[in-house]
Formats: structure tokens, C-alpha cells, sequence
């Protein structure tokens, strides 16, 4: 018997706003810029690229092209992305205690 293998799209799983901010949170957590753009692609793509695009006045095809592997997306756009999939960021001090 053999097994087939389906490609995983975490954006197909990310079905509610906690599951998004969970999301989000993880791939912050993370300190790695690379990973958190893609996970805000990831984000995008689940909330609806075309959406996304309409609420940022950005083209598909810029927030595909910043939010791929090879992409560095200003912090501009990142800030309008995740105001228009209803993510805020906050800051805290770290739990280290050092500044």
C-alpha cells in the first residue's frame, strides 16, 4: 500500500483570529526576520490576499513578492499588513531584565 503525501499549507489551518494571533506570536518569538515575514505572508494568504491587497492600497503581487522566501518587506508594509489582518503589536520589556 502505498502512502501519498499532501503538501502542508499552514494558512488552510489558521481559521480563526486566536489561531492567527497564535500564530503570529510563535513566529515573533522566534527573533528570526526571515520566519516572521513568512509567517505574515502565511497570514495573509489564510485572511485573503486579494483582501489584504485591496486594505493596504498594495498590489498582490508586491505582498507576494515581500512576503516570499526572498523577500524583505519594509517595515511600512508590514505595519499595514498586520493592521489589515487585525494584528497589533505591543512592546514589553524583556524577560531578562536587561535593556
Amino acid at each position: 500500500m502505498t502512502e501519498e503525501l499532501t503538501i502542508f499549507d499552514p494558512a488552510d489551518h489558521l481559521k480563526s483570529d486566536q489561531a492567527i494571533a497564535d500564530f503570529m506570536c510563535d513566529a515573533l518569538e522566534t527573533n528570526d526576520p526571515g520566519y516572521v515575514a513568512h509567517a505574515l505572508g502565511v497570514v495573509a494568504r489564510a485572511k485573503g490576499m486579494g483582501e489584504v491587497a485591496r486594505q493596504t492600497s498594495l498590489s498582490r503581487e508586491q505582498l507576494y513578492r515581500s512576503f516570499s522566501s526572498e523577500g524583505n518587506p519594509t517595515l511600512r508594509t508590514t505595519l499595514a499588513v498586520l493592521q489589515a489582518v487585525g494584528i497589533q503589536l505591543l512592546a514589553r520589556q524583556a524577560e531578562s531584565g536587561k535593556a
